[in-house]
């Protein structure tokens, strides 16, 4: 069977592109070899933020007194948590293949291997194998969850995100070895839950590629919670007990012991290239990633590679806009590159955490002379309202020109409220432009203007 585009991979970078193309008038295939979705739709993104949310309304509950309600015996039921995440990334992988059909997408199951020509093998579960070919092949093959060589995952208590999300019973105590976007948002869902958590972060602060700001204020908020946090901190060796694991811990150069029922693993991700046939072809690869061009072409002629596998933030976002690049250059359209230095990044614990472009240490280091301007949520009407007061938004300015290098947020919702700052850079906006820009009162987004304004010397409310 001969196509214009085979995808190797239906996340949302594969299933993204194939739509894409299929609306350019390229005949498409797309091969998946598990759940149309990929690891975001099916076991990342969207039931990791199923679970937060019901962990979000616990809370709520918890708390529900302040807020003038009462209510009497209520708990915690694990498995219909789990049943409710499960369940709404069923119902979103289904809208994929909806998604497919309409848009006359051929969606092959199986394992895909690159061979010569222009061509994929494709082996089915039945162990049959078909031969497809086309005249553009994407690469979009994904990651997966990260081993270190002395915490290898056993599935049982060493595990990794996909095991977190769907364990049996919520586990009387959790360390978790990593403090990124996937560590800190099940340090704050499993903690929601009763589970006693650790966090153990081999650098010297939580949410490292974050504000330094944004990181201190985390570590207070999830201390504040009862979450442990060891930083500069490296597992040493585990030890596995009856129904436990004793872990030792080489913490600022001193070592404790800890014991937990569950020790995750949240250390990041590896690319999906291996065993796909890459070598065969000699596509050019550099620490396990493919090396590709500004339109997503790989070294051999007309084979392209998008989302985890190459270089650059492993955001699904990301992955979408790389495909659609990719496919609308093949159809010769001419699209506008990327700029990654206006990413949006999110993590969805509680308080939220958004950021877009430049710390402030990273601005200072490109020799800006900067302006920055902070306001925090407890001056916010609507975050007092909410009975959401903690966090802040800093934004950081040229004082040269007034150009927004980068805005770091970090409090109730704020995952909703970083677009803004996005097509702001995106426009060259100036914090001029933005402090001048009315805000609707009351809302959280008002932070935006009113750190501007603090940037200015021009704050009302502080």
């Amino acid at each position: 069977m001969n196509f214009d585009i085979i995808i190797i991979g239906s996340g949302p970078g594969g299933y993204v592109a194939a739509i894409r193309a299929s609306q350019l008038g390229l005949k498409t295939a797309i091969i998946e070899k598990e759940s149309l979705g990929g690891i975001c739709l099916n076991w990342g993104c969207i039931p990791t933020k199923a679970l937060l949310k019901s962990a979000q309304v616990f809370e709520y509950i918890k708390h529900a007194d302040e807020f003038g309600i009462k209510i009497d015996n209520y708990n915690v039921d694990f498995k219909e948590v789990i049943k409710r995440s499960r369940e709404t990334a069923t119902n979103m992988s289904k809208g994929i293949d909806y998604l497919m059909k309409k848009n006359k997408i051929t969606i092959i199951n199986g394992t895909a291997q690159l061979t010569q020509n222009k061509t994929v093998k494709v082996i089915g579960d039945n162990k049959e194998e078909h031969n497809y070919s086309a005249q553009h092949i994407i690469i979009a093959t994904g990651a997966r969850s990260r081993e270190l060589p002395n915490l290898k995952q056993n599935g049982k208590n060493i595990i990794g995100y996909r095991e977190a999300m769907n364990l049996k019973k919520a586990p009387k105590s959790m360390i978790i070895v990593g403090s990124g976007a996937i560590g800190v948002e099940f340090a704050y869902f499993y903690n929601a839950m009763g589970t006693k958590v650790t966090i153990v972060e081999y650098l010297p602060r939580i949410v490292p590629n974050e504000d330094n700001d944004i990181s201190k204020e985390l570590t207070k908020n999830l201390k504040k919670k009862g979450i442990d946090i060891l930083t500069n901190s490296n597992i040493e060796e585990i030890k596995e007990e009856n129904n436990h694991s004793t872990v030792t811990i080489n913490s600022n150069n001193s070592t404790k012991n800890l014991s937990a029922e569950i020790i995750l693993s949240a250390v990041g991700i590896t690319p999906n290239t291996q065993n796909i046939g890459l070598e065969g072809l000699k596509i050019t690869l550099e620490n396990e990633r493919i090396i590709v061009d500004q339109y997503y072409r790989t070294n051999i002629e007309g084979y392209y590679a998008i989302g985890d596998v190459i270089k650059g933030p492993a955001l699904a976002h990301v992955a979408s806009a790389e495909g659609i690049i990719c496919v609308e250059n093949i159809a010769g359209h001419n699209p506008e590159p990327i700029d990654y230095n206006n990413v949006p990044g999110c993590t969805y614990c509680s308080p939220e955490i958004a950021s877009v472009g430049l710390t402030e240490e990273k601005a200072k280091e490109n020799g800006y002379d900067v302006k920055i301007g902070k306001f925090p949520f407890s001056a916010s009407g609507k975050a007092s309202a909410a009975g959401h007061k903690e966090g802040f938004v800093k934004i950081i300015y040229d004082a040269k020109y007034g150009e927004l290098l980068g805005a770091h947020m970090i409090g109730y919702n704020v995952t909703e409220m970083i677009a803004e700052i996005v097509a702001a850079k995106k426009l060259e906006t100036t914090g001029h432009e933005i402090l001048k820009s009315i805000h609707p009162h009351p809302t959280m987004s008002e932070a935006v203007m009113e750190a501007t304004a603090a940037a200015y010397g021009e704050v009302i409310h502080l």
